[in-house]
């Protein structure tokens, strides 16, 4: 399975996690020029920006290892945006869904880093 397939697979079954949870998804993929977001999700009034990191085991560390302060700061570039075509006025947070593609499981680290602005 090649890396594509594999975020998309891992992506897949985050959703599904976070949808059992009690989340709607309000986007999927989120691009904007500076970065992006793999899924949008709100519970109550609290909207997630969520980062997926699917592996298949431990060989390159864990998947919150993966989100580094250049994928946090395209995160933060990508949710500024979402947040100027769909004003939000609740709490806001930064979640890293890790997925084990071997086993299906989902580790879901709510508020898992904080906004990079520079």
């Amino acid at each position: 399975m090649d890396n594509q397939s594999k975020g998309k697979r891992g992506e897949a079954l985050a959703e599904a996690y976070l949808v059992e949870h009690g989340y709607w998804i309000l986007a999927r993929r989120y691009r904007c020029q500076r970065g992006e977001n793999d899924l949008i999700a709100q519970r109550g009034n609290t909207l997630c920006f969520c980062e997926v990191k699917a592996r298949s085991g431990l060989r390159y560390g864990s998947g919150a290892e993966a989100v580094t302060r250049t994928k946090r700061f395209a995160a933060t570039q990508a949710a500024m945006h979402y947040l100027m075509e769909h004003p939000h006025q609740g709490p806001l947070r930064f979640d890293v869904l890790e997925v084990d593609l071997s086993t299906g499981q989902v580790r879901h680290i709510p508020s898992a880093f904080e906004a990079v602005l520079d």
